[in-house]
């Protein structure tokens, strides 16, 4: 019986992951979106290019116009790029934050400015002076930093729109040489190789501005041009399947998929828990399987197509994050089969997913070469990936921990189940700090190779070290009896707040120090402080109700001790 419902869960995700069923099949203009460009050190599809391009200005991969018509990335970034209507005035750049906004005389109110409207202000004296201060070494402060990134996004945008130097003309010999626009391919080929090219390229900025809609003819044409792009150079243009892999992969949205079969784990899970005679537990655990499963696909799939391993940016740290924080549960589940670790990892997991599906300017989804530092190097690559399944470890905690003071609140009595859970919590912890304090010393064995020194009280490097320190002094706090159940479960919130620090507030708070590849910037820092606020306050509550403000004056630890069955593992 246990078979067929863990069968009928594979089942569920199996359907969630095909639907909707026409995912896969080819679009009309797919020839256009497997077109190859060469930019940012790689060769990627026009289809990435077009979504990247669009999610980095607008923050979005959709646009409204003021018509009510809504154009998808790939339809945004043809009309920009094929230049059919007056981007100049279309509100279409992101400006989120406030105090910039004020200062330099703009509507706080509004989301999206014009390329005029933003050119008209007084944005270009800010980041001049911005640009100076940078020069002289100093360290920048948010204002700037916000100006700077609105300059990337402006200058995106005059690179995008009208565009004949996109670097579709790949090299005539070198793989790796420079790829070069249609206007600029002449040192390449001679004119009859170009001519037909360009022909082409004309007829298909024609047929797009004439009739956007005309999706067979486009694709006709597309076609055309992308044999015509392949014939320059067959030795050099990248293969066909390596383009379709890439536009696969995002279509397929692994990652969006994942959150959904967590979230319905997660409601199967506590159903399997609330209604007991039903015993669901086994569909429970296949379907949070399922979404594990395509989780690491997408992980690993993406890792193929940027070849390089997930050490560049917060976006990929996010999803590994998201990833660990499964993977642990779902091995500490299978030891103990407590229901509850489910339970905690689901919603994490989710809020990793959706974060990093949602906020692309923040947490930025381009796959990007390696910087030159980090390039070939094997401790790296085994460092970062550890220390953020330390962090991975460290919220599960903070989820069990959440559990826990949830009882502590509302169901006080079940202290054989909070005793229970407080054992699970304690030993994800003392994984995590395992695996912190190992990803410290092969950070260190990094730093060894790449900047001559071991430790240098780097803003990261130091965070990390007082993270390790907020859980290592509880732990022993806890064997020589400081602490119990509820304090470590006070401590396991709380301490995770240094965890945010190094994960998230060296890259978009303090934004200092030699790990500059990590750095970031976003409208982010006062939703992450309400959240921290509100989650402090709800440790607040819990620790009124169990010191008995609330009219309970018996501790649970205390209840708990005076029972044998249990005293025996009060220590």
């Amino acid at each position: 019986m246990k078979v067929v419902k863990f069968i009928i869960g594979l089942i569920l995700g199996i359907a969630i992951l095909i639907v909707p069923l026409n995912q896969f099949q080819p679009s009309a203009i797919a020839p256009l979106q497997d077109l190859a460009v060469q930019l940012e050190g790689r060769k990627k599809p026009l289809d990435s290019v077009a979504r990247e391009t669009v999610a980095q200005i607008h923050g979005k991969t959709s646009y409204q116009l003021a018509d009510g018509q809504k154009l998808d990335y790939l339809n945004t970034y043809l009309s920009m790029w094929l230049n059919n209507r007056n981007w100049n005035e279309e509100p279409f750049v992101l400006f989120n934050y406030r105090p910039l906004k004020e200062k330099l005389g703009l509507d706080p109110e509004r989301k999206y400015f014009s390329f005029s409207e933003l050119i008209a202000s007084d944005l270009g004296q800010v980041i001049q002076t911005t640009r100076q201060k940078q020069a002289s070494g100093a360290d920048l402060n948010r204002d700037e930093r916000e100006a700077l990134t609105i300059e990337d996004r402006l200058a995106l945008t005059v690179e995008t729109v009208g565009n004949d130097r996109l670097p579709l003309i790949p090299h005539p010999q070198d793989s790796k040489g420079a790829w070069v626009g249609i206007t600029e391919a002449n040192g390449y080929y001679d004119q009859a190789e170009l001519l037909p090219v360009a022909k082409t390229y004309d007829r298909l900025r024609q047929a797009y501005k004439d009739n956007p809609n005309d999706l067979a003819n486009l694709g006709e044409i597309a076609t055309e041009f992308h044999s015509q792009l392949v014939a320059l150079s067959p030795d050099v243009y990248p293969e066909q399947e390596v383009l379709n892999r890439e536009v696969r992969f995002y279509q397929l949205r692994p990652f969006a998929k994942a959150w959904v079969l967590y979230v319905l784990s997660f409601v199967v899970m506590l159903a399997a828990l609330l209604f007991k005679p039903f015993d669901i537990y086994e569909t429970a655990i296949a379907i949070f399987g399922s979404g594990l499963a395509i989780h690491g696909y997408g992980f690993i799939e993406r890792m193929q197509i940027a070849g390089r391993p997930p050490v560049t940016n917060m976006y990929e740290s996010v999803i590994w994050v998201g990833f660990g924080i499964s993977a642990i549960a779902l091995l500490f589940e299978g030891i103990y089969r407590a229901k509850y670790y489910l339970l905690a990892a689901a919603p994490l997991s989710v809020v990793c997913l959706v974060l990093a599906d949602s906020l692309p300017t923040i947490l930025d989804p381009t796959i990007k070469p390696l910087v030159p530092v980090l390039r070939d190097n094997f401790w790296l690559s085994i460092h970062v990936p550890t220390i953020t399944l330390s962090y991975a470890s460290f919220a599960l905690a903070l989820g069990l921990a959440h559990i826990i003071l949830g009882h502590y609140l509302f169901a006080s009595k079940q202290k054989a189940r909070i005793r229970n859970l407080s054992k699970w919590n304690y030993g994800v912890i003392q994984v995590g700090v395992l695996l912190l304090a190992t990803g410290i010393i092969l950070g260190g064995i990094w730093a060894h190779f790449a900047w001559g020194r071991f430790w240098g009280w780097d803003t990261k490097e130091t965070w990390a070290l007082i993270a390790l320190m907020c859980y290592v002094v509880p732990l022993h706090g806890r064997l020589v009896g400081w602490l119990a159940d509820f304090g470590m479960a006070v401590t396991s919130v709380i301490s995770f707040n240094a965890v945010l620090m190094a994960w998230y507030g060296v890259n978009f708070v303090l934004g200092t120090g030699l790990h500059s590849y990590g750095f970031g910037t976003g409208d982010s820092i006062l939703t992450v402080a309400a959240f921290v606020g509100a989650d402090l306050l709800f440790v607040l509550v819990a620790a009124a109700k169990y010191k008995g403000w609330f009219g309970d004056n018996v501790p649970v630890e205390v209840e708990v001790a005076k029972e044998p069955e249990l005293a025996g593992l009060k220590k």
